[in-house]
C-alpha cells in the first residue's frame, strides 16, 4: 500500500507519543536527568520544534553531530497535548487545500502559537523520500504547555543514535507507525486522508 503524502508516523501508545529534539549538552543533560524541561536552561521565549520522525531528526541534527545538536532527546508527550497543539496550528506556508483565503491564513499565522511544516521524509542515508514528515513548532502558550503539561518523560538517546550511525551495538530504528489523527485535526494541518 502506498504511503500517503502527508501522514504522521510515530512511536506511540494509548496515552503518549514520542517526539524528538536535539540540543547542546547544556540543555539536554539537565532535561534528561529531570525528565522535564522545567527548571532547565530551555528557553520558553523561543519557538521549539518537535519531530515525531526519528530519521528526520537525524537529518536535521546530522546524526547528533551539528553544533548545538549534539544530544538527541526522545520526549514522551501526551497524545492529548500533541493533538491539542495541532488543533491550534497554522501551516507555515499556505496550502490551497487548507487555506482558501490567503488573508485569513496570514492572520492565523500571526496569532497561532503552533506552526506545522511538512518536509520530505528521510531514509537511513538521509536522502529525501517522496512522502512528507510533520514538524511542529511551539511558541508562547503552546511551548509553556509542552514544558509544564504535555511532557511526561525525556530520555537521552544519543548513544543509540551513534550506534545506529556506525552500525554497531544493538540499537534499532524506532518502530514508527501511522498515527490516528482525529479527522478535524488532520484537516486543520493538511494531512492526507487515510487510504481506505
Amino acid at each position: 500500500m502506498p504511503v500517503p503524502l502527508r501522514q504522521v508516523r510515530a512511536v506511540f501508545d494509548d496515552t503518549t507519543i514520542t517526539v524528538y529534539q536535539a540540543y547542546s549538552p547544556h540543555i539536554a543533560e539537565p532535561a534528561a536527568a529531570a525528565g522535564s524541561f522545567a527548571g532547565t536552561p530551555f528557553k520558553l521565549e523561543r519557538m521549539t520544534w518537535v519531530k515525531p520522525s526519528f530519521l528526520w531528526m537525524m537529518y536535521r541534527s546530522g546524526w547528533a553531530s551539528k553544533p548545538g545538536q549534539e544530544r538527541v532527546l526522545a520526549v514522551r508527550m501526551t497524545r492529548t497535548g500533541f493533538e491539542e497543539a495541532l488543533a491550534q496550528a497554522c501551516l507555515s506556508h499556505p496550502d490551497p487545500a487548507v487555506d482558501t483565503d490567503h488573508d485569513a491564513w496570514r492572520r492565523r499565522l500571526e496569532t497561532s502559537p503552533v506552526r506545522v511544516q511538512w518536509d520530505p521524509e528521510r531514509d537511513v542515508r538521509l536522502q529525501p523520500l517522496p512522502w512528507r514528515s510533520i514538524q511542529v513548532g511551539l511558541t508562547g502558550p503552546a511551548a509553556h504547555d509542552y514544558v509544564h503539561r504535555w511532557t511526561v518523560g525525556i530520555t537521552d538517546i544519543t548513544a543509540d543514535v551513534h550506534a545506529l550511525r556506525q552500525g554497531t551495538g544493538a540499537a534499532h530504528l524506532p518502530a514508527e507507525r501511522p498515527y490516528p489523527l482525529p479527522a478535524d485535526v488532520a484537516a486543520a494541518v493538511g494531512a492526507s486522508r487515510p487510504v481506505a
